[in-house]
């Protein structure tokens, strides 16, 4: 009964626009122990709030969010990736996950739709708790988990058909399912694009990264002036940053992303700019 359950549960995923999903327990995360190592070393950065007691215990132990959770659902849902540099003299670079729809008002929605269908198959009300990005879970680690995808070198979680553009998101389910086999097999190989192509090198060697070194925290995290050193090494990068997914091999044939997260509107170039001024 629960496989079927499962299935159809997956199925009506799909049609929401989630093109990977994958059923873990909520066991204490393999990569609890690197996230308090991580931590321990300050490469959060000013995102104390990581590091508070609470976060800590409810990543440590998503039981700490729901006593009744049996089951977590992993949702993965793409968007586009970056677009080509056409040397029109554009100003400024914006993550390509930004360019669209904000997925933090597109994917909860989607997901109460879904949990709606979950207990109409189950036949009545079920406890939960959803969140894409910003609940208090290790996400890339129950993906894995899930088997969705391995985590990479440049810490993304990472599809052999999907690539790494895509929001991960998951349920926290009053409702046992069975577990999908964990993601084991790594295929990062000896590739080391990732690391090289880093202008501020802040990827470490053990698949985390110095969040006070990325160009994604400085241009986003960050509150504070950014480091003078760190300055130039920005580049033209406004908002975030795709450098080290560009240049990851298993995003060469990255599919479409969903619709709901197309770039809105091109950046204006400096001719245009100066137009207005």
């Amino acid at each position: 009964m629960t496989r079927d359950l499962k299935q159809t549960i997956k199925d009506k995923a799909r049609q929401l626009g989630f093109v990977l999903t994958g059923v873990t327990i909520p066991a204490r995360p393999l990569h609890y122990s690197t996230f308090e190592n991580w931590l321990a070393q300050g490469h959060h950065g000013t995102m104390d709030y990581l590091a508070t007691d609470r976060s800590r215990a409810r990543r440590a132990n998503p039981l700490e969010i729901l006593p009744e959770c049996k089951s977590i659902l992993v949702l993965a849902t793409p968007y586009d990736p970056p677009l080509p540099i056409d040397g029109s003299g554009v100003r400024g670079r914006i993550a390509s996950y930004a360019r669209g729809a904000d997925y933090h008002e597109v994917l909860p929605a989607r997901m109460k739709e879904l949990v709606q269908f979950i207990e109409e198959q189950a036949g009545g009300p079920i406890k939960n708790r959803y969140y894409t990005d910003t609940g208090p879970v290790l996400e890339r680690d129950l993906a894995q988990r899930a088997g969705i995808g391995w985590i990479g070198r440049n810490t993304c979680l990472i599809n052999p058909k999907q690539g790494s553009y895509f929001f991960l998101s998951e349920i926290l389910l009053d409702l046992e399912l069975d577990p999908d086999p964990p993601f084991a097999t790594d295929h990062c190989g000896a590739c080391r694009r990732c690391i090289e192509a880093c202008p501020t090198g802040c990827i470490l060697p053990n698949r985390t990264l110095d969040a006070t070194k990325c160009i994604s925290y400085l241009t986003i995290e960050l509150k504070d002036d950014i480091p003078v050193d760190l300055r130039e090494k920005i580049g033209d990068w406004a908002f975030g940053c795709d450098i080290c997914q560009m240049v990851c091999p298993w995003n060469r044939f990255a599919p479409q992303g969903d619709l709901a997260f197309e770039p809105n509107a091109p950046l204006p170039s400096l001719t245009e700019e100066l137009a207005l001024t």
